[in-house]
């Protein structure tokens, strides 16, 4: 409910102004050590990052909560979002976007830990976990650039906007396409933030689309194999919808005015 996310804002907000909270039945305080703010502001961002990989993972409506209170301790707290972003980057260099290529010298095991897999007793993580874990993360990311904490500063502008989304999915059209991460990506990227960066960029954001139906999904297709058809014909399927519509609805669990009367 709206009622709990504020309370839950307020606390964080709190601890990292400096005041006294309670927690887990103590009473803590960032002053009570000399790196108290510095060691929050750490563990915070990575907790955040942790949501996106595992509530968001397992539960995809639950981008939209995390993101806005993410959003709003980021714009008070612009230290959050720089430790949130790099948090990010580093477990899924996707968000950068970034391809890692594997280097004369690396490990394959380091190797598969720098594209974002987990690696325990040198065995690899199976895809589609670690598909799903990656979509997490990008669809929290995908929610914070759009969300803004609506009790916040209203002058201000976002501390991290849909212009960074813009920037995102420009860059990402300019790489070479992975089987299977491309498409996933694209998919829940446009899902969670598509219909924000329509009304954004209206014109410009339509060619954008036509560009990725006509050139840029062909170059995918072409690297596919017939096991990792799943994702790529999701995406084919939103993408023809979208463009058929001239539309690209809300996404499913975006959180309506109402919510914060709840």
């Amino acid at each position: 409910a709206g009622s709990q996310l504020r309370e839950i804002f307020d606390k964080i907000n709190n601890l990292l102004s400096g005041k006294s909270v309670q927690s887990g039945g103590r009473t803590v305080s960032v002053t009570q050590h000399p790196q108290g703010l510095d060691f929050v502001y750490y563990k915070l961002a990575e907790k955040f990052v942790n949501q996106g990989e595992e509530e968001v993972a397992s539960h995809r409506d639950a981008a939209f909560p995390i993101a806005v209170v993410a959003s709003g301790i980021w714009e008070i707290h612009p230290r959050v979002g720089d430790l949130f972003l790099a948090h990010l980057h580093k477990k899924c260099p996707y968000s950068v976007p970034f391809y890692p290529a594997l280097k004369e010298g690396t490990s394959m095991e380091e190797y598969q830990r720098m594209l974002g897999y987990q690696v325990k007793d040198s065995k690899m993580e199976e895809q589609d976990h670690f598909l799903k874990r990656m979509s997490g993360m990008i669809r929290l990311y995908a929610a914070i650039i759009q969300l803004r904490w609506p009790y916040g500063n209203k002058q201000g502008t976002h501390p991290h906007g849909l212009n960074h989304g813009w920037r995102w999915l420009a860059q990402m059209l300019n790489m070479e396409p992975l089987a299977d991460v491309t498409a996933t990506l694209l998919f829940d990227f446009l899902e969670v933030c598509g219909n924000a960066l329509m009304k954004q960029y209206q014109v410009q954001f339509w060619k954008m689309m036509l560009l990725i139906r006509e050139d840029y999904f062909p170059r995918i297709e072409a690297i596919t194999s017939s096991g990792q058809m799943g994702s790529l014909m999701r995406f084919k399927q939103f993408l023809e919808e979208c463009l058929q519509q001239k539309e690209i609805p809300l996404p499913k669990g975006a959180l309506q005015s109402s919510f914060w009367r709840s």
